[in-house]
């Protein structure tokens, strides 16, 4: 080959390699694997499953209606349950996104799992009682002589009754004590007791019991922590859950049914 060959030759190739350098990159996303584009953010989607306190469960309902109108791609799934039945659900391996505790204790036996619980509520205590109050009941210590159901001293809402009732001097020898605050409430509503302490978020909107607060109800307040859990199937889903419970719209529907803040 003669060398006029050889010189035209290797300046094609030069000229090859200059070009690809001065070429501009693209504009579009670079390809994920499967061959889709890449997005910088996840996307909110799949099934979410929020462990949430009972006395939760109206708010979230709403909350969980709420967020999903604003990520259609999920799928809410909550369970509502007292506080320590839902740790130890949790504990033994059930797959939880989400857990909303009703005191800070219950969320403290999953330090090892929470990630940067977050106070986002809280709640105080009154006496529920029948519609139409058949016993008459009027103070913390009525609740001694009528048939009182409580929460179990494990669960939230007993513990914040124990000390409620310390602290008013009343000793009460409960008819039942409920794994949770609706099962109270519920007991209540249906005549089976004459009395109960609830949340004072559990009777807004009732017409099939009637309440009193008690004295002293605004020293035992109940702060509600949240927080997404280590190695959730759905962690996308449950940071942006906590976040939007965090919100002012989360706070909103919160405050409309009768949760303090926290």
């Amino acid at each position: 080959m003669n060398r006029s060959i050889l010189r035209s030759a290797a300046v094609l190739v030069l000229a090859a390699v200059a070009l690809a350098g001065c070429s501009s990159p693209s504009s579009g996303p670079e390809p994920a694997p499967d061959g889709s584009a890449s997005s910088d953010s996840a996307t909110v989607s799949g099934d979410l499953a929020v462990y949430a306190a009972a006395s939760l469960k109206a708010a979230f309902d709403e909350i969980g209606a709420a967020f999903t109108d604003e990520n259609p791609g999920v799928t809410f799934s909550p369970v509502y349950d007292g506080s320590s039945t839902l740790v130890t659900q949790l504990q033994e391996g059930a797959p939880g996104d989400v857990f909303a505790s009703a005191d800070e204790a219950n969320m403290d036996k999953l330090s090892d799992l929470a990630i940067d619980p977050t106070l986002f509520a809280s709640n105080t205590l009154v006496i529920a009682v029948p519609a139409g109050n058949p016993a008459a009941v009027e103070t913390l210590a009525d609740l001694a002589d009528v048939t009182t159901v409580l929460c179990a001293p494990e669960v939230p809402c007993g513990a914040a009754s124990t000390t409620l009732l310390s602290n008013a001097g009343v000793a009460v020898e409960p008819a039942s004590l409920e794994q949770n605050v609706t099962a109270v409430l519920t007991k209540v509503a249906a005549g089976e007791a004459d009395a109960g302490l609830v949340y004072a978020t559990d009777v807004v909107g009732r017409d099939d019991v009637e309440v009193i607060v008690p004295d002293g109800a605004g020293d035992v307040v109940n702060h509600y922590p949240i927080a997404a859990l280590d190695g959730a199937p759905n962690s996308v889903a449950a940071e942006a859950f906590v976040a939007f419970v965090l919100s002012d719209a989360g706070q909103k529907i919160l405050a409309d049914h009768g949760f303090g803040a926290p």
